[in-house]
């Protein structure tokens, strides 16, 4: 089964990622190695980007959120854990001290 976002085919996670922001993932996250020039000439891309695109992060952290909650176990190999019972104070507001 194929998958497309518009007339992108979507192969990996990566892919799927790039068509969602519109954006390498790079270029938030940067590279490995990268050069301080070659920093500072993504940083300006991203900040325009921002600038023409303000709703952007809010967005991108509606989508992680969804992600998050629908795939957590499977995303973070995470286990619940059992929330421990609450301690109940008991009103003594009549007795004598």
């Amino acid at each position: 089964m194929r998958t497309y976002i518009g007339r992108q085919q979507a192969i990996s996670p990566e892919d799927f990622t790039e068509l969602a922001l519109g954006t390498p993932i790079e270029l938030w996250l940067g590279v490995e190695g990268e050069s301080d020039e070659e920093r500072a000439a993504r940083l300006d891309a991203a900040r325009d980007i921002l600038a023409d695109h303000p709703e952007l992060p809010d967005d991108v952290t509606r989508v992680v959120a969804e992600v998050i909650e629908a795939h957590a176990p499977e995303l973070f190999n995470v286990v619940p854990l059992p929330r421990p019972a609450r301690l109940r104070r008991s009103s003594r507001k009549g007795a004598a001290a």
